[in-house]
């Protein structure tokens, strides 16, 4: 039997309920309140981040319900209250968010999510939001950098089998939108049309009576554009009894172990002496930027990237959190919210909500990154300050679903706006910090 979805409203943390559960009781529930979401600082040595996920969570945050069976289950578990089922019972979402882009690249500080509405309903969302972001721009911002060190050479996203089943296509999604060019995950490729490639496992090749026999079946099946992979047994005999199945018309070779640089080389000598010289050479095994960097300078087509990318091992948490700025003191139409914020030695965060811009010079290198108090969304941006939240969700409806492509292409254009010390792959500091302006013009 297969294993039953979770209901997206129990994909939260018990003390969200019994929050929700609490503001009921004291009457606060439906007064108006501003959360955002961003994250204090980058992981170490990171410059950037890229915000991914967005168009993940506004679908799940569609569907956010709580059907009856899920209520009595709550109920039993003395998670909510009678009132507080009451509440959810026939919930529907009818929140306002805004949010940056999703390819947008993002700093401290940067309000990269903000929700408006009741607050029983915005204070609900924390976990979702903050699981599905943190996810998928941990993996962004990690596949930006690799992207960067490849220097325009083509990234395969093979992680799938180092993470969970439903990670693996999320992180499918979160790579290519921050520039890969491809997965082996074929649901991703399924759901978001993402391209999908893969062709053998060394398991294939030690399954046939020889090496030649299982590249001759390949081959059949495959034409000889096929990737073909050379290393099982030895790199430079795998590679001559390829050119000789597939002829000089093989498409690739894949070498997965050993000094990739300098196997890189010699497979490169040997393919062009073979008559093989339009034969790509494609490497993976542990891959990360700064693998991928110093290989800068080998004869490498392409790179096949998985653990590093799709396990902690590479990615950082992102370090996003979802916190209350505002919030009004009761529940009276027009109330005016009050600014709230945590003032914790090392948790500070500011109060208000936020309107963000980025400052470009005429030249369109990002210079600072302004987040203005108050809203301010409605007014005109000064001259060079680009807005960064767009409207993602109003009345609980989602207004904002540009294509996976669309989001591709921001990304490009977001991370093209960083100066080149932004962009290397050596550790350092963030490239531009969200610094607060009391005022939205200059």
């Amino acid at each position: 039997m297969a294993e039953p979805a979770e209901p997206v409203g129990l994909l939260t943390d018990r003390y969200e309920l019994t929050m929700l559960s609490s503001f009921i009781e004291d009457g606060s529930a439906r007064r108006q309140a501003v959360f955002e979401c961003f994250a204090r600082r980058l992981p170490s040595g990171r410059r950037y981040g890229v915000v991914a996920g967005l168009g993940r969570l506004v679908e799940l945050l569609d569907g956010l319900r709580f059907s009856e069976p899920d209520l009595q289950w709550l109920l039993a578990q003395g998670v909510v209250t009678p009132a507080a089922a009451d509440y959810l019972r026939g919930f529907r979402l009818d929140c306002d968010i805004d949010a940056y882009r999703e390819g947008e690249a993002y700093f401290p500080g940067s309000p990269v999510l903000t929700v408006r509405g009741e607050l029983g309903q915005a204070l609900i969302l924390e976990t979702l939001v903050l699981s599905v972001l943190n996810h998928d721009s941990a993996i962004s911002s990690a596949a930006a950098r690799m992207c960067v060190a490849a220097r325009g050479r083509p990234l395969i996203e093979m992680g799938s089998r180092r993470t969970h089943e439903r990670a693996a296509v999320a992180t499918a999604r979160a790579a290519y939108l921050a520039g890969f060019a491809t997965t082996s995950n074929l649901a991703a490729g399924r759901r978001y049309g993402i391209p999908t490639v893969g062709t053998a496992a060394h398991a294939f090749t030690l399954a046939h009576a020889s090496e030649k026999a299982a590249f001759a079946s390949q081959v059949a099946a495959h034409g000889p554009g096929t990737t073909l992979l050379v290393d099982t047994y030895g790199i430079e005999a795998g590679i001559r009894t390829a050119v000789e199945v597939a002829g000089p018309e093989l498409g690739a070779i894949r070498i997965d172990s050993g000094d990739l640089g300098e196997e890189a080389r010699r497979a490169r000598r040997l393919l062009d002496s073979l008559g093989a010289s339009a034969t790509a050479i494609t490497v993976t095994s542990d891959l990360d930027e700064y693998l991928i960097a110093a290989l800068a300078d080998a004869p490498v087509d392409a790179y096949g990237v998985g653990s590093r990318l799709a396990t902690g091992s590479g990615h950082p948490t992102a370090g996003m959190v979802y916190k209350l700025v505002a919030v009004a003191d009761s529940d009276s139409p027009g109330a005016q919210l009050r600014p709230v914020a945590k003032t914790a030695s090392g948790k500070v965060s500011l109060g208000g909500r936020k309107t963000a811009y980025r400052e470009l010079d005429p030249g369109g290198t990002a210079t600072r990154e302004v987040v203005v108090l108050g809203d301010a969304r409605d007014r005109p941006s000064p001259a060079g300050w680009r807005p960064l939240q767009v409207p993602v969700m109003r009345r609980g409806a989602i207004v904002h679903r540009p294509s996976l492509d669309q989001v591709r292409e921001h990304h490009a254009a977001s991370r093209s706006e960083l100066t080149p010390a932004a962009l290397e792959i050596a550790d350092g500091g963030p490239a531009l910090v969200a610094a607060p302006a009391q005022e939205a013009h200059p």
